[in-house]
């Protein structure tokens, strides 16, 4: 385990390899499976150090200085693994992009960031190459396996370059930004200290009750916070090791888990989803995972997970890129349906009234709004967005957008996206509870309920709900009317279905309901009130 866990000066990614690289240098840090790299390919922590040194030394080469930002568009691979810790060694700024990001997208992003190069895969390549004339700061790309007369830079150029000896980054210097994928307005990046990042790790480490010993399984993309944080930096800060996967795979989970003796996994409500949803098998419960993580987790996976597949601990929780993860459910202690209760060694977290930013009692529902206790261990701000930074940190807390209630024993439940909330007949509405209940009905491969207004001055909101039906379903309206009508209170029934081919959605694959409630009703729409 890093020794100053509670130094928040020491927060520093460098510093933290190099201890790992000392004290047990010949231990696999991570081991790479199911990507282009050869499967079980790894690092050992003090390959990851000498080779992180070298990296950086490359990017110096390139002309990098400390403080710059790096655009990063690379898949789940070691790759990914040394340009992180090259650039962290250096400090700069590694910009973490969604290898799905093409066109106007990728643009907003590069040019927001202002990075000079970009590492990108060689398959992206052209994306990259196809907007670069209407890039104003970058120069040049940096390609694994650029071959010689190429116009780009091979990343294999780092084992040849001299290891870098500059002075180490301080905790409160930025390492990362991630760009969070808004849904009506464009994407913002979060500045993230180094301190940010390494409380992702111990957050992980206090509430998974983490050891050396413990081997993470991670399937999620390490251009997000979850992947590359709260498991693979958790991993290096207490010690363990990681088995990264380069997609996620619902039929191969357990058996990774199982090939590889992994014990912890932290993943998405969605995810999770896909994974109870296999099919049966008389090995489900032979496996040495012992804890699984998400947000959120729908009570009846965590049910399924605990039951089905002998997983002791399955912690819920709720964060963001920009606040870290200040709510976890406690070990030992199940309550499905909730998103635990506050971290407070290092958040404090209040709902309050989205309107006057008062505190709201217990038990009803308001805004999350956060604030950290330790440096560096939140967002810098948005960059290159001032104004947006100032909007979130209005009266000394950060305000996340989130509906949820606090119970009073402490614990929060997630309700919905502010901006989501539907109204009606007096009933505050969750459509995130709409459509979990809903996701239930045989046919059903998506569902996103939203507002749309009710036709008459002074009246509360409608109901309406787009499905997407899974392959080979012959799912109707009537059919999810029927199924809601059995399964929700009358107040939360849809008035308006709609059956759909695809949703609109971001990047990072967000659901556009702005773009679902512009739409709106249409000729196509079956509207309760027509049938009785």
């Amino acid at each position: 385990m890093y020794p100053h866990l509670r130094n928040e000066a020491r927060w520093v990614l460098p510093e933290v390899l190099a201890h790992q690289a000392a004290e047990r240098g010949g231990k696999t840090f991570v081991t790479m499976i199911g990507g282009k790299e050869k499967d079980g390919e790894s690092l050992t922590y003090a390959e990851a150090q000498e080779q992180a040194a070298r990296v950086a030394g490359f990017f110096a080469g390139l002309g990098v200085k400390p403080g710059d930002t790096v655009a990063v568009m690379l898949p789940n691979g070691l790759d990914f693994v040394r340009v992180w810790l090259g650039l962290g060694r250096l400090g700069a700024v590694m910009v973490a992009l969604n290898t799905e990001l093409k066109g106007g997208f990728l643009e907003h992003q590069l040019e927001n960031a202002g990075a000079a190069l970009a590492v990108v895969d060689a398959a992206l390549a052209d994306r990259i190459t196809d907007i670069a004339p209407r890039l104003t700061a970058l120069r040049g790309l940096v390609v694994p396996g650029a071959v010689a007369g190429s116009p780009h830079t091979a990343l294999e150029g780092w084992r040849g370059a001299a290891p870098y000896d500059g002075p180490l980054p301080r905790a409160g210097d930025d390492a990362c930004i991630m760009y969070t994928s808004g849904t009506t307005g464009l994407s913002k990046g979060v500045l993230m200290p180094h301190g940010h990042g390494f409380l992702f790790g111990l957050g992980s480490i206090d509430n998974f009750a983490l050891t050396d010993e413990d081997r993470f399984y991670i399937c999620l993309p390490l251009f997000h916070a979850n992947g590359l944080y709260m498991q693979l930096y958790a991993a290096m800060i207490s010690g363990g090791s990681a088995v990264l996967r380069e997609r996620f795979s619902a039929s191969a989970w357990l058996d990774d888990i199982r090939r590889h003796g992994c014990t912890v996994t932290n993943s998405l409500g969605a995810v999770t989803a896909f994974v109870v949803a296999q099919p049966p098998r008389p090995d489900d419960r032979d496996h040495p995972l012992r804890l699984v993580g998400a947000a959120p987790n729908p009570a009846d996976t965590e049910r399924v997970l605990r039951e089905r597949f002998g997983v002791r601990d399955v912690i819920s929780l709720y964060g963001m890129t920009e606040v870290n993860i200040p709510l976890y459910a406690e070990m030992g202690k199940p309550r499905p349906g909730t998103c635990g209760k506050v971290y407070d060694r290092y958040f404090e977290v209040e709902i309050r009234d989205p309107q006057t930013d008062i505190p709201v009692p217990r038990g009803q529902v308001g805004e999350v709004m956060v604030r950290p206790k330790a440096a560096f261990g939140f967002l810098s701000g948005y960059h290159r967005m001032p104004d947006k930074t100032v909007e979130a940190w209005r009266n000394l807390w950060f305000h996340t957008g989130d509906a949820a209630v606090m119970d009073a024993e402490g614990y929060v439940t997630f309700v919905d996206r502010i901006k989501d909330c539907i109204r009606r007949r007096g009933e505050n509405v969750s459509s995130y509870e709409v459509e979990t209940v809903l996701s239930r009905l045989e046919g059903v491969a998506e569902v996103a309920a939203y507002a749309v207004p009710a036709g008459i001055p002074g009246a509360e909101d409608e109901i309406m709900v787009a499905l997407v039906a899974a392959p080979g379903a012959a799912l109707t309206p009537e059919a999810v009317a029927a199924f809601a009508e059995r399964e929700l209170p009358r107040y939360a029934q849809p008035r308006y279905i709609d059956i759909v081919d695809a949703f609109p959605k971001t990047p990072t694959a967000k659901v556009q309901k702005a773009k679902l409630r512009e739409r709106g009703v249409a000729d196509t729409t079956w509207d309760r009130t027509k049938v009785g």
